[in-house]
């Protein structure tokens, strides 16, 4: 096991390290719907050298984790790896229905070298009450695993874990972040109670600048806007975060804002039934590997295409 700290450590290691934009990784695929491995390796040195981005979070939602076999998806943390030694942080997305196949990829990821993994709330059908059963969930996780391990929750997975769950379980030893997809003040609350047991984030770009200002956060585990907002011109995302960590609140608040005309263009041709077909032509758009979206997802009509165009053409975004 090659973890880069003991279990012991876990939190006192992302305290330190697990800090800036983790931005969510896509998943190329070939024509054939094959994993595309050459594409994924020019996207991450993208991503890590051009981007220069503090960490990836690798074959989430966004990677269609859900439409891999356990071998690509070791196979995409393999890559993740390899390409971002020295350069940036890796955090795999081990999520999983199945027990055994989250405890394999969270296994996989410690050998392999990966800096933390990330696994969802657990799925629970006809279930009102989950707070002891999610507990035990991750009681058990902590247990077997040594590597740093993130929480992940929100509202689409058919129940909220409450702020007082989430502290609860921030008190094991090896659990260091969450990804906490949820009100504001849900959030808010979780940063008090457990905000120096765990690294609290949440999803939304818009909201980063004000939690860093407002609530100390150190952490943006978020889905694609570093990818889709900056280029290797403009990286307006990684400049007001910068600033802001340096304390020049008003100088990063102009930056964000500047940002403004992009996210209203991105978000006006957004198919909602397939939003990872439209990252990924967003990412075309842009010079990277974008390629189909595997069943059950839906690839982009000609129109949407044509919509993303005008988009981008409309964002003010410098291009590379």
């Amino acid at each position: 096991m090659s973890t880069k700290y003991l279990k012991a450590d876990a939190k006192a290691y992302a305290r330190e390290h697990f800090r800036g934009v983790w931005a969510a990784t896509t998943t190329p695929f070939r024509d054939d719907l094959s994993l595309d491995e050459e594409g994924m390796r020019r996207n991450l040195r993208h991503w890590i050298r051009d981007l220069q981005l503090g960490g990836l979070f690798v074959s989430g939602k966004q990677g269609e984790f859900f439409s891999m076999s356990v071998a690509e998806r070791k196979r995409t943390f393999e890559l993740a790896v390899e390409e971002a030694r020295g350069h940036c942080g890796i955090v795999t997305s081990c999520s999983d229905a199945n027990l055994d196949v989250v405890l394999e990829l969270a296994r996989h990821s410690q050998d392999i070298g990966a800096d933390y993994v990330v696994i969802h709330s657990p799925v629970l059908h006809f279930h009102h009450d989950p707070e002891e059963t999610v507990y035990e969930y991750y009681r058990y996780l902590s247990e077997q695993l040594d590597i740093g391990i993130t929480l992940w929750n929100h509202p689409d997975c058919g129940y909220e874990m409450s702020p007082e769950l989430c502290a609860r379980i921030a008190e094991l030893p090896n659990i260091v972040a969450i990804k906490y997809s949820v009100a504001r003040e849900k959030y808010r609350r979780l940063t008090e109670l457990a905000g120096d047991k765990i690294l609290v984030s949440t999803a939304s770009e818009e909201e980063w600048l004000d939690n860093i200002i407002e609530l100390g956060w150190q952490l943006y585990l978020c889905s694609t806007p570093p990818f889709l907002l900056q280029t290797s011109a403009d990286q307006r995302i990684n400049e007001y975060t910068r600033l802001a960590f340096e304390g020049r609140h008003a100088e990063a608040r102009a930056v964000r804002d500047s940002l403004e005309p992009a996210r209203q263009a991105f978000r006006s041709a957004r198919p909602s039934g397939t939003p990872q077909a439209y990252t990924k032509y967003w990412l075309e758009l842009l010079g990277q590997v974008g390629g189909p979206v595997r069943r059950p997802l839906l690839n982009l009509t000609e129109a949407q295409r044509a919509a993303a165009r005008d988009a981008l053409a409309r964002s003010g975004l410098k291009l590379a």
